[in-house]
């Protein structure tokens, strides 16, 4: 945990809110799924201890293209992913505003892996919120984090855990044993970034802070996700609305637990997530910032 690990952080943070993430043909991580998905395709089983060598195997290519980068700066910018976030999510908005659905519900699969096909436009706005919440985390906290921990490795590592999470740790019968260690790896990463992002939230929204706090502590451990629940019972209090509900995966439903106890979301919410989103990276940023400036002042005087 190093000033130039701090800033290096910041700086791909900042990077990101003003450049977007890199063009999607030469995209690292792009490039990394298609590997993972070649090494899918070689090592598949259905068991937990092949998906556990997969998950390794993902894990150690990105901490060796961090280690190759060398850049913190760097890596953190191709590992965080704010901006695309948000406006994938304001597009989705732009959809229903317009009142055209269809739209709408072909936007969001970009954001969640919920099927979109019968959702209607509050399931729809509902979807984008949780999505911004639960993706503060995993594409701006997280990897900054990260970066501060471990430098460009971690930053790189990071983005592979949480992609491979994303390729391979869901329900589903393909991937219910195969996908499993890859879930439990992206929970792990994870977990303390998740509880950052409720005092961020909280610090974006001094207003709220007490709901904030009262909320993830009453409802977000009711969440299958230890992780995402304490993202969107954040987000929720600091908006003043209600998340969870029914959500559709393929031909599975699960009932979520209310957080928050405002009202549903309705489109015009996505920008202020979008924008609470916005404000927590720039937190972040500040936050690493002020780390770097703190321990190279104590560097100075020693």
């Amino acid at each position: 945990m190093t000033p130039s690990n701090a800033l290096g952080a910041a700086a791909g943070v900042l990077a990101d809110r003003l450049l977007g993430e890199p063009g999607r043909r030469w995209h690292p991580v792009g490039r990394f799924g298609a590997v993972m998905d070649h090494v899918e395709k070689r090592g598949y089983r259905d068991s937990r201890l092949a998906g556990t060598w997969y998950a390794a195997a993902g894990l150690a290519l990105g901490a060796a293209a961090g280690a190759a980068v060398r850049s913190t700066s760097l890596a953190s910018y191709v590992a965080v992913a704010g901006r695309e976030l948000g406006q994938v999510a304001l597009a989705v908005q732009s959809a229903l505003d317009d009142r055209d659905l269809d739209r709408a519900r072909s936007l969001l699969p970009a954001l969640v892996g919920r099927d979109p096909s019968a959702l209607d436009e509050k399931e729809v706005a509902r979807a984008a919120v949780e999505s911004v919440a639960e993706n503060t985390v995993d594409a701006v906290v997280a990897p900054a984090l990260w970066a501060l921990v471990a430098g460009a490795p971690g930053a790189l590592a990071y983005r592979a855990v949480n992609t491979l999470d994303a390729m391979v740790g869901h329900h589903s019968p393909r991937y219910e044993r195969f996908g499993w260690a890859s879930a439990r790896l992206d929970d792990a990463a994870g977990f303390v970034p998740a509880r950052v992002t409720v005092v961020l939230v909280a610090a974006a929204r001094p207003s709220r802070a007490t709901d904030v706090w009262r909320t993830v502590r009453a409802d977000a451990a009711a969440h299958p996700s230890p992780n995402a629940g304490v993202a969107e019972a954040a987000f929720a209090a600091a908006l003043g609305l209600r998340l969870g509900g029914v959500s559709r995966y393929g031909g599975r439903v699960e009932l979520r637990p209310p957080l928050g106890a405002g009202r549903p979301p309705e489109a015009r919410d996505i920008v202020a997530a979008v924008r609470l989103a916005g404000d927590v990276a720039l937190l972040t940023a500040a936050g690493l910032a002020g780390l770097a400036a703190l321990r190279l002042g104590r560097r100075t005087r020693r």
